[in-house]
This record gives C-alpha cells, structure tokens and sequence, in this order.
C-alpha cells in the first residue's frame, strides 16, 4: 500500500467517524484551505481543523462516492444533506511531502445547500476567528 493510500484510508475513516481530533494529525502545520464562504483562504492547522470539524458536524449523511488521484494530487466526490437540501461537492487535496494534507479546496453546489452550510458554520468560525485572533490571507 502506497503513502498515499495509507492517507487515504485514514482521511476516510476520520470522515466517517467525524473525528474533529485525528483530523489535526492529517494536516500539515501550514495547511491552506480555500472553502465556502471565504473568499480566500484560510491558513494553519488549528483554523483548517476547526472548520473541517464544523463541516463534518453540520453535513449529515456525508459520504464519499468516486476518487480520483495523481501522486499526492486528489479529487473526492461527496454528497451530503443540510437540513432538508441536498448537496454535492468535490474536495481537492494536495499532499506536501510528508503525506499530510498541504492545500485543501472544496466545492459545493447547488447553490441553496452551499447557502444554507454557509449560514450555519459562517456565525461559528467568525466567533472562532474572532476569538483565535487569527483570521484569512
């Protein structure tokens, strides 16, 4: 089993159990993440974490459904429902070199569930934010 697909069995199961604490060893100590609503992206692993965590609690019936790779460059396909809407979306991680996530991107459609995620995490980051002192670059 390759480097990669040893993250990836552990990205999976992390996912899958909504582990917002292993979720901080998968990340690089400068990882980037560009995510709905912002507009440019967020650094470090504490932010990235914390809203992956938020993520993972407010997308119900989260699952993974195709990959794609090329070396340490992925695509993950999922679906998931927020309150009653459905959504689908891809998330785009580049591995640095010591296999741990570097850059992560995500993007989600139709526009009504990314509205509707947006609401219920955007009041929740911005007090974490405001409170960590740190915020987008």
């Amino acid at each position: 089993m390759s480097k990669v697909d040893n993250f990836l069995s552990e990205w999976h199961r992390v996912v899958a159990g909504k582990d917002r604490e292993a979720l901080f060893g998968l990340l690089a100590e400068d990882v980037s993440m560009g995510a709905p609503p912002y507009f440019e992206k967020l650094r470090g692993r504490d932010v990235v974490q914390h809203l992956l965590g938020l993520i993972l609690h407010t997308i119900d019936e989260f699952t993974y459904h195709r990959e794609w790779q090329n070396q340490g460059e992925l695509a993950l396909e999922f679906t998931g429902r927020v309150g009653e809407l459905q959504l689908q979306g891809i998330d785009l991680i580049s591995l640095d070199d010591d296999f741990v996530v570097g850059n992560l991107d995500v993007l989600i459609r139709p526009m009504n569930a990314l509205e509707a995620l947006r609401e219920t995490i955007a009041p929740q980051m911005t007090a974490y934010l405001s409170g960590a002192g740190q915020g987008t670059t």
